[in-house]
């Protein structure tokens, strides 16, 4: 097929867009910044372009004569003019009226476990709002997907977690009893594909988690102990850490927003975990994957290890 990605140059879509390519599909990716991703046009039939998102005309000029399109556009932090308005919920319906009106008959949408218009923070309202646009917009097959935390190579999480526990001797945690069930990226990349084809899957959101239920502590924990980390952890409670995470966002490039703070309010939990058996999703653990990238710490190296292997 011909499959356009929007926002693919993350974590999720460089995964996504590697197992495309081994499967045999035509890839076009829509990105503001194509020359930052250069290394993805080692890959066979992989084009980036770069246009405006706010362009329709544009747009619907790129998506013309394709199968599916995929968006995966967002952020965690907005920066200047890139708020989460228009980053999720502005890009989301652009995406979803140029894809109407080319008539492309499938649409994936990645939204956030929790996401809801009335949620706790800003990320996920909006998050909320996108779901809730793409999903009743008329003339479209549309599929939502909702993850915990993702994690595998080079993800955002046990890796920066990793990086925090190597320069911090003590270590003060956030929403320590906050509960996750991390899902692996290459279980999120499947469940997008076995979408596509599903016609059961037509107009539903799907959350997406991993076998496993944690809690913030844990899974820090985990991370040091993968990593040999001696950092001592001290978990504080929601009470304590509203302080400590007002002074950490005086600081810049600070790695909790008030925004996020505020998105752990809630756990990040499956209410029912139906997308296993209907997309047929072999769910991998913590300890089937993490250990094999965290070990030895060496993560710049372990990137390059997957983007010379993708590049085979």
């Amino acid at each position: 097929m011909n499959i356009c990605i929007i926002g693919g140059m993350g974590f999720v879509g460089t995964n996504l867009i590697n197992k495309l390519v081994t499967l045999g599909h035509s890839v076009k990716v829509i990105t503001r910044h194509p020359e930052r991703h250069r290394h993805l046009l080692i890959l066979p039939s992989v084009k980036l372009i770069s246009i405006d998102f706010f362009g329709k005309k544009i747009l619907e000029r790129q998506l013309d004569g394709y199968d599916v399109v995929i968006n995966l556009a967002g952020i965690l932090n907005p920066q200047g003019v890139n708020t989460f308005e228009k980053a999720h919920v502005e890009v989301t319906r652009r995406v979803a009226e140029a894809a109407r009106s080319v008539e492309i008959p499938r649409l994936l949408h990645m939204s956030a476990l929790n996401a809801d218009e009335n949620g706790p923070s800003e990320y996920l309202r909006t998050k909320g709002k996108a779901q809730k646009l793409v999903l009743t917009t008329e003339g479209l097959q549309v599929t939502s997907f909702a993850p915990s935390v993702i994690f595998g190579p080079g993800d955002n999480f046990f890796n920066m977690f990793a990086s925090l526990l190597s320069l911090l001797p003590v270590f003060p945690l956030t929403s320590a009893a906050t509960r996750f069930a991390p899902v692996y990226v290459g279980d999120v990349v499947d469940a997008f594909i076995n979408s596509i084809h599903k016609s059961e899957t037509y107009g539903k959101n799907y959350e997406l988690c991993g076998p496993e239920v944690y809690t913030l502590k844990e899974l820090v924990k985990y991370t040091a102990k993968q990593t040999g980390s001696k950092s001592i952890i001290i978990p504080l409670n929601r009470f304590f850490s509203s302080p400590l995470v007002a002074m950490m966002n005086l600081i810049p490039g600070s790695p909790i927003t008030r925004d996020n703070f505020n998105s752990m309010k809630l756990d990040s939990i499956c209410k029912n975990n139906q997308a296993a058996e209907v997309l047929e999703l072999s769910l991998h653990s913590l300890d089937s994957v993490v250990p094999l990238y965290l070990a030895g710490g060496d993560f710049a190296g372990q990137m390059d290890e997957l983007r010379r292997k993708a590049g085979r």
